[in-house]
């Protein structure tokens, strides 16, 4: 009897010892246990990496307490993952273009329209956006400017501090986006699914590095009547005529026979060119 007891225990360990040598052990002897572990901190590491918020500066030349501004602060907020920091000059610098002022500048604590923290500096639009890389210590992935009162075509561009401020952030390494909302009524919400629409579809790349360093500007079409009839990608015409007249969004000319911005843009097109960067 005892003979039988003492067999089946050694029977048992050896089973025990089977079943420990294949659960620590694959094929080349590496534990599977740790090589488990190990996968599901790479994964864990990707995930967080992937779920990195976009970092994004928003400025503009109309000023911090802008309606424009505001509108796009507001609709940014609706984005998933997004981190948004506002600087943007203390009072109306339209036309400044890029524009920059020597030596230190104040820089205050305020709101925008509906009370998003923002900064204000005391200086053109450009300089509200160095002051957020140079002394904020802002890092963002991406800058949006505007959404500017009224648009900015042609030779306009090289006059417009929207432009210029966007022009600043490319200086800096950084893709930037300016917005502008035609006249003469200035219908702010018109502008904000396209410029959620750049976001989302740039947004991979964008956080990537893969996003070409640069300006891009968008002028979309106040419509008192009618409908924006899309988004071209237009020559950039390379003069200021008609530059600044009524958007007809009733208008039926073929989007082949609009060759520039401004002749796209009147004819109730949103338009995407690029802008120089200096």
């Amino acid at each position: 009897m005892q003979r039988r007891t003492l067999a089946l225990v050694l029977a048992a360990a050896l089973s025990l010892g089977t079943l420990a040598a294949c659960g620590s052990s694959g094929s080349d002897g590496a534990s599977t246990s740790t090589t488990t572990t190990a996968a599901k901190a790479d994964e864990t590491t990707t995930t967080a990496a992937a779920a990195e918020p976009l970092q994004i500066l928003v400025g503009n030349d109309d000023g911090y307490s802008a309606e424009g501004i505001d509108t796009l602060v507001t609709a940014l907020q609706t984005l998933d993952d997004v981190e948004i920091t506002v600087v943007a000059p203390l009072t109306q610098q339209s036309g400044q273009g890029g524009k920059t002022t020597d030596g230190e500048l104040e820089v205050t604590d305020v709101k925008t329209k509906s009370g998003y923290p923002a900064k204000a500096v005391a200086g053109y639009p450009a300089d509200a956006i160095n002051v957020a890389f140079d002394d904020l210590g802002v890092k963002p992935d991406v800058v949006i400017t505007g959404i500017n009162e009224g648009q900015n075509l042609g030779g306009l561009q090289d006059i417009s501090g929207t432009v210029g401020a966007a022009r600043a952030a490319a200086s800096h390494g950084v893709p930037a986006l300016a917005a502008s909302q035609g006249t003469t009524s200035f219908d702010y919400d018109a502008a904000v699914p396209f410029i959620l629409d750049w976001v989302k579809e740039n947004r991979e790349a964008i956080q990537s590095g893969d996003f070409e360093v640069g300006v891009s500007s968008m002028n979309v079409p106040s419509c008192d009547s009618g409908e924006i009839r899309g988004l071209v990608e237009p020559e950039v015409a390379d003069t200021v005529d008609a530059a600044i007249a009524d958007q007809d969004c009733t208008s039926t000319t073929p989007e082949a026979d609009l060759a520039t911005d401004i002749a796209a843009f009147n004819a109730g097109f949103v338009t995407l060119t690029p802008a120089d960067v200096e």
